[in-house]
């Protein structure tokens, strides 16, 4: 891992990245699905839908939803009869999960704190490993990967979504004006929290483009790695197989 990394525009040690992110989530949990909601236009439940779509869950599997937080995709899952353990790093984020998933009377979830690239479970643990608009704040990304690798069994499938830019130019343009400007006035006037809202816009400009993330997914073992982008890959779905 290198020395420093990027916290929004700052260089941090990897430690100090990890605590920054934690007190983010922390700061953010309450009235994160209403900032989703806010942000995205409400796109954000259409994205997961087709996420899940994608993922194909199917009842009796073992699925792991790392940074699964407050639970909008295990619950998508669950409800098509997978065994979902939802982790996250971040404990404030899961306890707002449990809740919800009490207040809509769904069981068959585990909820787990996790670290992504140090994962708890055993080898060939899962048929399927989900991450949706978390692995951008991991720490190290590659570590994470592997981790995925690892604790799926053979023939298990990785699929995340994440931001990243767009390359459509004049939605690129329009989408950084409002990210810049708007999501950060926004997180100060629902969530109280202007700062981690920026750092949040600016962790999703850093993130690798679809291709290049692609490889990332390839590297780590993953065979038939894929990006499916949508919006110009402002939002797009990963995917690969272990065998």
């Amino acid at each position: 891992m290198p020395e420093q990394v990027n916290f929004g525009h700052e260089l941090v040690s990897p430690e100090e990245k990890t605590r920054r992110v934690g007190e983010v989530f922390s700061s953010v949990a309450r009235r994160y699905d209403v900032m989703n909601d806010l942000m995205s236009g409400g796109m954000h439940r259409l994205w997961k839908d087709r996420f899940v779509a994608r993922v194909k869950p199917r009842p009796g599997e073992d699925i792991l939803d790392m940074a699964g937080g407050t639970g909008d995709v295990a619950f998508r899952m669950a409800r098509r009869g997978a065994r979902v353990t939802v982790s996250d790093i971040n404990a404030d984020m899961l306890e707002v999960g449990r809740q919800r998933a009490e207040r809509r009377g769904l069981e068959g979830l585990t909820w787990k704190v996790e670290n992504a690239e140090a994962l708890s479970f055993n080898d060939a643990s899962f048929d399927a490993y989900t991450i949706v608009f978390g692995i951008r704040n991991v720490t190290d990304i590659p570590a994470a990967l592997r981790e995925a690798h690892r604790v799926l069994r053979r023939g298990g499938r990785f699929f995340c979504m994440e931001f990243s830019s767009s390359d459509w130019p004049g939605f690129s343009n329009l989408y950084d004006a409002w990210a810049s400007n708007v999501i950060p006035r926004i997180g100060k006037a629902v969530a109280s929290d202007e700062e981690s809202y920026r750092y949040l816009v600016e962790s999703i400009r850093r993130f690798p483009r679809p291709n290049a993330f692609r490889k990332m997914v390839a590297e780590a073992g993953f065979v038939r790695a894929a990006a499916e982008p949508m919006l110009g890959g402002l939002v797009t779905i990963h995917s690969g197989w272990k065998i």
